[in-house]
């Protein structure tokens, strides 16, 4: 009865160390996520762009891929539509000019 109970107990905390990778792993996931969409926040993405890319997200991820956990895939789709937005590779515009030669805003060259 003990050693039932044991294996019970061992099983029981393998499936709670399970849980917890699946967790952690989901929780990485999100965090990729929410700095994607802050990079694009400060980037001011439009709201219409943004619902076009979470849109996007949902359908794809409509009927869910037999072995993997909806919302992890959902996260891992959404993480990839937002990587894939190319507001995040573009350079800003005062990058792509060429340095300013004046050091006075003020002055005009002809």
């Amino acid at each position: 009865e003990k050693v039932e109970e044991t294996e019970l107990l061992k099983m029981e905390l393998q499936m709670l160390e399970t849980e917890r990778v699946r967790l952690s792993l989901v929780e990485e996931k999100l965090m990729d996520v929410l700095q994607l969409l802050q990079q694009l926040r400060d980037l001011n993405i439009s709201k219409r762009a943004l619902g076009k890319i979470l849109l996007s997200t949902l359908e794809s991820c409509r009927d869910p891929q037999p072995g993997k956990a909806q919302l992890f895939e959902v996260l891992d789709t959404l993480q990839q539509e937002l990587t894939a937005c190319e507001l995040l590779h573009r350079q800003p515009v005062e990058q792509a000019q060429s340095p300013r030669s004046l050091s006075n805003p003020l002055v005009i060259s002809c």
